[in-house]
């Protein structure tokens, strides 16, 4: 819509900048970003709006604002992962996802907060202070707790964003940009735009590029993209997909970008419905809103089968071995010799070496190394390295199955539970936690299939609640096309952000409000 308004010059690339940069500055709260490009977004709105006048923009995204997570690398705009250890790095190149949305005219406001080199999914641990869900802050959650909380406990009511990416939901929930870049190696995109109310997609791994993506588990990341709606997710997608020579691991063939039909007869439809994924932890009230999003497909004639996927209880702890060795020799490139942090400590090189990576890394990146390099260890490495990599593949294996037997998309909750308040999060430590909330969402990774999270109700508390599809390998056209149908079936409800009503977002709005629950 806004592309539409912007070729037909309802609102200039210049003005839809400096508006989203101004929402920047007064939600700055949420402290969803590190890096605010002010300057370089201006410059680059005022090439856009040239393109406009001369009647040759360069196609949907031209002129359209977006954020990108500090963990993908930007020319001339700092990239830290929020860690001690990058503070002041400048990537002398683009990661090739930023840059094919450059060449495609989109408008880089910034970057934006994460966990800890993406380790996490609170969004928390970052050196940069934790960001803060925007539906803290909305009408909705407000009138539901304002009689349970007192007024001294108010300010520390506030609720997580999810993560790692929850920088990146945070900033396309509040209105700040139209689309943000996440990345995805457990759930790290869907598992923020669920607590965000806002649409999280992870691609099939090998569609996009990860060539600039700070590595964090090779095998397993995957560049995600977060949107307002279904359909920007596939606009987004269909600009950066496709072979890139510099990530051997992206597809041969080239990517035909597509435009998403309007399914309006589901009868065809096959929609698995995985019993594993009532796990341990889910919350009543998820359960019962997945029961309603089953039935939506069912009374719509599709056809809604229970599938097993049996490995599913192995996933986590297969998860946890293999990210973690994958961490360990990640990590190993920052030393304090090349880039990045370098301590004064000058004794010897290996003294060097050590205080450098005590002084440039949190404890839950620590904690990670070690583990990666206990799995890693020539005593260790075939009972705990190799026979995950064989659970993974029974893994892999369980979707091909049920697959084949005729299952079109899985339909599971993306979360076990609405976003909940910091305080209560920090009670436990971030292993704990991600091992929690990855739960529902690393399966997808492991197996490397298309995954997305459609915002669906609120909760009893007034917060949003996320649902998953998972799709067959590479079709991702199918994926989000019952994505698409589902989304405008819960009608789900636009967030009334006090501090966003003082500006015009009429440009903004793309949903009328109405509830599934």
């Amino acid at each position: 819509q806004v592309s539409a308004a912007l070729k037909e010059g309802h609102v200039s690339p210049t003005e839809l900048c400096q508006r989203c940069l101004s929402l920047i500055k007064s939600t700055k709260l949420l402290n969803a970003y590190i890096t605010v490009a002010e300057e370089t977004a201006l410059k680059q709105a005022e090439e856009s709006e040239k393109r406009y006048r001369r009647g040759q923009p360069l196609g949907v995204l031209d002129g359209i604002p977006i954020a990108v997570k500090d963990n993908f690398n930007t020319a001339g705009i700092e990239t830290t992962c929020a860690s001690n250890m990058l503070k002041g790095y400048v990537s002398p190149y683009n990661a090739t996802v930023v840059q094919k949305l450059l060449d495609q005219g989109a408008v880089l406001l910034g970057k934006t907060n994460l966990d800890e080199f993406a380790m996490g999914s609170g969004s928390t641990d970052g050196v940069f202070g934790p960001v803060r869900n925007p539906w803290s802050y909305s009408r909705q959650y407000k009138e539901k707790s304002a009689s349970k909380a007192h007024s001294e406990d108010k300010e520390s009511n506030w609720v997580i964003t999810g993560g790692s990416s929850g920088g990146s939901a945070a900033a396309v929930s509040s209105f700040t940009c139209f689309a943000a870049l996440g990345s995805d190696t457990g759930g790290s995109t869907r598992n923020p735009a669920a607590h965000c109310g806002v649409v999280g997609l992870k691609p099939t791994y090998g569609l996009i590029s990860r060539h600039g993506l700070i590595p964090l588990v090779n095998s397993m990341d995957v560049p995600g993209i977060l949107t307002r709606c279904v359909d920007d997710a596939a606009v987004v997608l269909g600009s950066l997909a496709g072979h890139d020579p510099k990530d051997s691991t992206t597809i041969q063939d080239n990517f035909k970008p597509f435009e998403l039909p309007s399914l309006t007869d589901v009868s065809k439809l096959s929609i698995g419905i995985p019993k594993e994924y009532h796990a341990p932890g889910l919350s009543s009230e998820i359960l019962a809103l997945w029961s309603k999003a089953a039935d939506l497909f069912k009374n719509a004639g599709a056809k809604v089968i229970e599938v097993s996927l049996p490995h599913t209880r192995y996933s986590i702890v297969c998860y946890h071995v293999l990210c973690t060795a994958e961490v360990a020799s990640n990590m190993a490139r920052f030393d304090g010799l090349e880039y990045g942090h370098r301590s004064d400590m000058n004794k010897s090189t290996e003294s060097m070496y050590a205080a450098t990576r005590r002084e440039g890394f949190n404890d839950v990146v620590r904690g990670r190394i070690l583990s990666g390099n206990y799995f890693l260890l020539k005593q260790n490495y075939e009972n705990y390295f190799i026979k995950a990599q064989k659970v993974r593949r029974l893994i892999a294996n369980d979707f091909v199955k049920v697959f084949g037997s005729g299952v079109d998309v899985l339909l599971t909750p993306t979360t076990l539970t609405d976003a909940v308040p910091y305080m209560e999060f920090i009670k436990e430590d971030n292993r704990t936690r991600s091992a929690q909330d990855d739960i529902l969402t690393q399966a997808a990774n492991m197996a490397g299939l298309p995954a997305i999270s459609v915002p669906t109700a609120l909760s009893e508390r007034g917060l949003p609640v996320g649902f998953q599809f998972i799709g067959r390998s590479f079709q991702e056209k199918q994926l989000l096309t019952v994505a698409k149908w589902f989304e405008k079936q819960v009608k789900f409800p636009m967030i009334q952000l006090e501090e966003v009503k003082r500006h015009d977002h009429n440009a903004f709005q793309h949903q009328k409000s109405a509830s599934f629950s």
